[in-house]
């Protein structure tokens, strides 16, 4: 059952997910793009497969651009110790003049870790590690130096240099699809992303599943319930996976729909959905912001030109 609690209507921000480009130009130019179709972030994966690493390739693309935020969707814990990622998000953010929304998780896919060698904890273990992980962050970003004894760091009067511009903290992204940390990022985030469950460690029947309206309504409910009187301050945010533009949208919908094995109303009413005319996708857009709060929208590269009405007739609004 949908709590009575309910998030204040923000306004409306677009994002764009990009991984790669063959080179230089072709990076600065999709974040000019970006920027020039009137997006207000540029995010990335970060994983070991053939992608750009995020922190080089959204530096560039602050440097290339002017009003655009940077930030990864989102960056794993487990792949840099919390000191050395702290330093390196705090120089982006002074290098970008406060452009970076510092997006951090768990870890999910397993082949990162198998390929990497990496210790591929458990769920709880690597949820654990990020927790700390952040605190430890906050720490490095607060003025003066911080001791902090957990069960898997340990940080001695340390000074974390340089210190963000963006005051005590950068703004924090957290995504989750699970209870627990969805229940954290209600608590902590300034920005809340809510995904699929991704427990089995790969994108497959039993992520989808948990894709549907019903699924996102009890994620959302968890962020409502957990947020106290946080809930004034967090943006909801989804990544939408299934985006066309188009004015034949019951055949795109047929069409994915077969392709994932999944009945049509599935897409039809599922927010991890975009699909329909310029008008119908803004309609979509406004009904998902009033019943989950969703202000905050993030698309692929390869939907920019096609979604860029509809972030004109939409966006801060």
């Amino acid at each position: 059952m949908t709590s009575s609690r309910q998030f204040p209507i923000k306004p409306f921000r677009f994002g764009v997910q990009a991984s790669s480009q063959p080179d230089r130009k072709s990076w600065i130019d999709l974040a000019k793009r970006t920027e020039a179709a009137g997006f207000d972030v540029l995010t990335m994966p970060d994983h070991f497969t053939d992608q750009l690493a995020p922190l080089p390739a959204l530096t560039a693309a602050a440097m290339a651009t002017s009003t655009l935020r940077v930030g990864a969707l989102v960056w794993d814990n487990d792949y840099k110790h919390p000191v050395v990622f702290a330093k390196e998000m705090a120089t982006l953010d002074v290098l970008s003049d406060g452009r970076l929304d510092l997006g951090i998780g768990a870890g999910w896919m397993i082949t990162d870790y198998e390929q990497s060698g990496i210790p591929y904890e458990s769920a709880g273990t690597r949820i654990d590690k990020m927790i700390e992980g952040i605190d430890i962050m906050k720490g490095c970003f607060a003025q003066g130096p911080f001791s902090y004894a957990g069960k898997h760091y340990t940080i001695t009067n340390y000074n974390g240099m340089p210190k963000p511009v963006q005051g005590s903290c950068p703004p924090i992204l957290i995504g989750g699809g699970g209870k627990r940390v969805l229940t954290y990022a209600a608590k902590v985030a300034d920005i809340v992303g809510i995904n699929a469950t991704m427990s089995a460690g790969a994108v497959g029947p039993e992520a989808i599943s948990t894709m549907t309206a019903e699924a996102v309504d009890a994620k959302v409910d968890i962020v409502r319930e957990a947020s106290g009187d946080r809930i004034k301050d967090i943006e909801m945010n989804i990544r939408t996976f299934f985006v066309k533009v188009t004015n034949d949208r019951a055949k795109t919908v047929d069409s994915i729909s077969s392709m994932f094995g999944v009945a049509a109303d599935m897409i039809n009413n599922s927010p991890f959905a975009l699909i329909g005319s310029v008008e119908e996708c803004i309609e979509q857009l406004l009904e998902r912001r009033e019943r989950w709060g969703f202000s905050y929208t993030i698309v692929g590269a390869e939907n920019i030109d096609e979604c860029a009405p509809i972030v004109a007739a939409l966006r801060g609004k």
